[in-house]
């Protein structure tokens, strides 16, 4: 890439004129050149609006917090930079590529936010709504259950709210009070429930992140809520963010997320519930309330370890997010469907309840129904 295009790629410009978007999209859309690990490919085109004063809030865990000391342009945000595009190349770009069925806009905490979202989704469901899903990935602060009814209105197709944390202790200490943000636990749920009611079934979405430090039982809890209101979990594992308040803390074990990837496979698919589930002293769950056959079958689909996210054209998911939450040497959420050989680590990660391989500092022996 020559200089002028990295300077144009990372100049801070201001939405809804400018998008910043993850570079896995920036490579798809051919800005910026790269391949990704074993043919993966990316399905959605993820947008971020973008403004000179960054995002308002100040979320512990996320690289986008206004504490950090550099251009907010150059911010690292899910583990990669998030380059600066004019939203029409966006749209231009995005009607040539055939495999990409979906574009996500995502906001930030901003008094703009809201009203340039309404902008930029109108003009993209106009010029791309018959080829790809347009998602929002909404900041719940501020939100008004007619700014839904205009999102479904303008030709949304899904409304995610980003809650993350599964309880209330995690929400207020690492989004809440303590950290001078405007975010409130209970008022992201009712946005959430205003999202399914407007939506519909299917059409609304809550962002979960496991590893915070709740527990496998309080996360699962919190999926199954999701669920009955209507909605579905995109689940993330926890990956400290460079430059954010947690970038020392340690990424959440793989195998308190296969656990509850697997959890949240079958609540979301109607197979078990929270309530016929089984945990340990330690919140660990031990069985999942499906039989051993069941269990064997879902497992050996693959589908429960594959990204979490909002629906495609053609596919149960566009929004995979290539490598979004891990390192490529540990998937935790893969954008393609494991092979045998993952399938036997993801196994080995499953089972291991005291983590003693990878993980001495957490030990926590128990008796899984299912090994």
């Amino acid at each position: 890439m020559d200089i002028l295009t990295l300077e144009r790629l990372t100049r801070q410009e201001q939405s809804p004129e400018y998008m910043q978007i993850s570079m896995a999209a920036a490579m798809t859309l051919g800005l910026v050149p790269g391949s990704f690990y074993r043919n993966s490919r990316l399905g959605c085109i993820n947008t971020l609006l973008t403004y000179p004063s960054g995002c308002h809030a100040t979320c512990a865990s996320c690289g986008l917090q206004k504490a950090r000391e550099m251009e907010y342009s150059k911010k690292n945000f899910i583990r990669v930079e998030w380059p600066t595009v004019k939203l029409d190349e966006i749209i231009s770009r995005s009607m040539a590529v055939g495999h990409v069925e979906r574009l996500c806009i995502a906001q930030i905490t901003h008094p703009r936010a809201i009203e340039d979202t309404k902008f930029v989704l109108d003009k993209v469901v106009k010029s791309l709504g018959e080829k790809l899903f347009v998602s929002l990935l909404i900041n719940a602060t501020g939100t008004r259950y007619e700014d839904i009814e205009d999102y479904h209105r303008l030709g949304a197709d899904t409304v995610t709210v980003a809650i993350d944390c599964a309880t209330k202790p995690v929400f207020e200490k690492l989004r809440g009070k303590p950290m001078k943000s405007p975010h409130r636990w209970e008022f992201f749920w009712q946005v959430l429930e205003w999202a399914c009611s407007v939506m519909g079934d299917g059409h609304a979405g809550c962002h979960l992140v496991v590893g915070l430090g709740e527990t496998e039982q309080e996360m699962i809890e919190a999926i199954q809520r999701v669920r009955d209101l209507g909605a579905r979990t995109h689940l993330f594992s926890f990956w400290p963010e460079e430059g954010s308040m947690m970038e020392k803390e340690r990424p959440c074990p793989a195998p308190q997320f296969r656990r509850v990837q697997m959890a949240r496979y079958l609540i979301d698919n109607s197979i078990s519930r929270y309530e016929n589930m089984s945990f340990n002293e330690r919140g660990q769950v031990i069985d999942f309330g499906v039989d051993k056959d069941t269990f064997e079958e879902v497992f050996n689909s693959a589908r429960p370890f594959m990204t979490s996210g909002c629906r495609g054209k053609t596919t149960e998911v566009a929004c995979n997010r290539p490598f979004g939450d891990s390192s490529v040497s540990d998937i935790k959420s893969f954008p393609f469907k494991p092979s045998r050989t993952d399938l036997k680590s993801i196994r080995k990660q499953l089972f291991d309840y005291e983590m003693r391989t990878n993980y001495p500092d957490v030990l926590n022996p128990s008796v899984f129904r299912y090994q």
